[in-house]
């Protein structure tokens, strides 16, 4: 008896293990927003199975269905380990009884298999030829949670210099997030914050006084923007330049960091400013607004736009009386020198400067104030900011300082961090002007789909308007796939040759598939060939089902990228969903199939394959072309 305990201790703490293990490589929801029918159906039988074999009532949440994994035969696995208490025998037996009293009680099930505690169903093939002839159009992303105002703030440039490389990895992480969320039901306010104060914007104004000579964007044929980072580059080299003579004549590095004029010059300009100094003002609005016209541009090439757009200049005195408050009622404290601070190490934090010593504001000042300001203009429910991992500390500090103050709305604030974008030569430093323009690179990625276009001789016959829009198209989504389809969270290297492969993990390859089914479509049209149900049951092949199966997934995949702030998943399953196509496009006839039902059942499988992937695009901001 005492072996028998001891064996039976040993398996239960193996199938323990076997089941965290199983866990763990499941996707993280927090919660679950969509439930697709055929999961909702199993549920349904093991509830009831569980009530006829066991005498035990379950409820839904206690019941885990999954997606089968690949290595194991079956469509979908139920979790047997949770019943073992209520059957009171083993996963394996437990996990047949329920299999057999699945298969015995519903038509969708084919057969079943139990391994090690995991019940792993197939679904009929009826079940999937049902599904898919019953409709022609896909069926939209439906969602069982509470709707939500949600608002996110993205793009957040400077007004020193043009947007770039990295800024467009923010827009188009914070566009299509902004997209998918609105798919399953929020309401979502896109904002941008624009960084239009600070000892950044005037370094650019001291070096437009200095070396500019009245130059405008007029004068020059420039944007605005690339105008006025010229001139950022500009002060930085002049900073350098003082500095190293400093050193010349005697003055340690670090002091003659302090002391260079020119950086002396833009510290007072920046005190002249916040004290509304009137031709302080004048020049900057004036620069400003050179910016703000090159921004639009861009911004319209990328199809990006906003709800609402905050500038720091409006919401940086707010945060300055929100700090002084806080200093008047003993929550914040004044060093020696004046400057105001937040002791932030009940939070696990190190002490944190409001305000500096000359009263003027920082960062974390506008943020307190736009902060306000938003909660209070739209009562969100949550606020989302699209902002680099380099500031992972400063929104950790921001939401304890709004605790700190008392504000219940702090923890409603969200930091989705994201890696860096390099390219295959390294990072990139604005004040050196080693950035990859945004401009410039949307340039090259039009003049690189062209050449390619061009090459493989995919736009001949068409006219010269039409080349000009497919060849935007592919450009642009060459470099938004390619940035989408890397998990947020991770640092990427953005190569444009490869991003523009018509083969491979690429926004063309995807469009090509879209082109090529559209075709298809157009094709059996010219033939009076009509897209309907079948009139009878059609044995489908494998790869048939594993097509259905990804249109079938689509709801899910929306919800989880949703759930995990996370365009890449919607990225990477167009991908897929393009690569299986292909392969069951080259592998069976549709237009030249002479059985009429088995061709329907694919011209209906193919136009669903075209309306998910423009669905699925259209969420990350990616235009298809009819044609190609």
């Amino acid at each position: 008896m005492y072996y028998v305990l001891i064996i039976y201790i040993k398996t239960l703490i193996k199938i323990n293990h076997l089941y965290l293990k199983y866990l763990s490589l499941q996707p993280i929801l927090k919660t679950k927003i969509y439930m697709l029918s055929i999961e909702q159906h199993i549920k349904s039988l093991v509830i009831e199975s569980i009530k006829k074999l066991y005498n035990q009532n379950l409820i839904d949440q206690s019941i885990q269905v999954q997606k089968t994994r690949k290595e194991f035969e079956g469509d979908y696995t139920v979790v047997i380990f949770p019943f073992t208490k209520i059957s009171r025998k083993n996963p394996e037996i437990t996990g047949q009884e329920i299999g057999e009293f699945c298969i015995s009680n519903s038509s969708y099930i084919k057969k079943y298999n139990v391994i090690k505690g995991f019940l792993n169903i197939e679904i009929n093939d009826s079940y999937w030829f049902n599904y898919i002839s019953n409709y022609i159009e896909t069926h939209d992303v439906q969602s069982s949670i509470e709707p939500q105002k949600i608002m996110i703030e993205f793009s957040s440039p400077n007004t020193n210099k043009p947007l770039h490389l990295g800024h467009i990895r923010n827009n188009l992480i914070g566009n299509s997030i902004s997209n998918i969320l609105k798919a399953v039901g929020h309401n979502i306010i896109k904002v941008n914050l624009v960084n239009d104060r600070g000892i950044h914007i005037c370094k650019s104004m001291i070096a437009w006084q200095k070396f500019g000579n009245g130059e405008t964007p007029q004068s020059s044929n420039k944007k605005g923007d690339h105008l006025v980072g010229d001139y950022y580059v500009l002060f930085d080299k002049e900073y350098k330049k003082q500095v190293d003579e400093l050193i010349k004549k005697g003055t340690n590095e670090e002091e003659a960091k302090k002391q260079a004029p020119i950086l002396l010059e833009a510290q007072e300009m920046l005190r002249k400013w916040e004290a509304k100094d009137p031709e302080i003002l004048k020049l900057w609005e004036t620069m400003n607004n050179w910016v703000y016209e090159g921004f639009d541009k861009t911004y319209e090439r990328l199809g990006i736009t906003f709800d609402r757009i905050y500038y720091e200049s409006q919401t940086y005195e707010l945060g300055k009386n929100i700090v002084l408050k806080g200093l008047h009622n003993n929550i914040l404290y004044k060093k020696d020198d004046g400057s105001i601070w937040a002791d932030l190490t009940e939070y696990g934090l190190d002490h944190k400067v409001l305000l500096r010593s000359d009263g003027t504001s920082v960062y974390m000042t506008q943020d307190i104030g736009t902060a306000h300001q938003r909660f209070e203009e739209y009562h969100i429910d949550k606020h989302i900011y699209v902002v680099g991992n380099e500031q992972n500390y400063h929104f950790q500090a921001l939401i304890a300082v709004l605790n700190k103050l008392g504000f219940d709305w702090a923890n409603k604030l969200v930091h989705l961090s994201y890696g860096m974008v390099e390219l295959p030569e390294g990072k990139m430093k604005s004040r050196e002007g080693t950035v990859v323009d945004a401009d410039d690179l949307m340039d090259e990625m039009t003049e690189t789909a062209y050449q390619m276009s061009k090459e493989l001789g995919k736009l001949d016959g068409l006219s010269n308007n039409e080349k000009n829009e497919i060849i935007r198209m592919i450009g642009m989504g060459a470099l938004k796939y390619f940035i989408l389809k890397v998990d947020p969270k991770k640092n990427m290297i953005f190569d444009p040759k490869e991003s523009i492969d018509f083969n491979g993990n690429t926004g063309p390859f995807i469009q090509y598939t879209y082109a090529r089914i559209n075709s298809l479509i157009r094709k059996a049209e010219e033939q009076n060939i009509s897209i309907t149900k079948p009139k009878s049951l059609v044995e489908l092949k494998d790869k048939e089902k594993e097509l259905i199966k990804l249109i079938y997934d689509f709801p899910y995949i929306v919800a989880s990228s949703a759930e995990e702030l996370n365009p890449a998943v919607i990225a990477n399953y167009c991908y897929e969903l393009s690569k299986t196509f292909n392969q069951f496009y080259h592998e069976f006839p549709i237009l030249k199939e002479k059985d009429e039902d088995i061709r329907q059942i694919r011209l209906i499988l193919s136009k669903n394959t075209s309306k998910t992937l423009y669905k699925g695009m259209n969420l990350l901001g990616i235009e298809l072309p009819d044609r190609m």
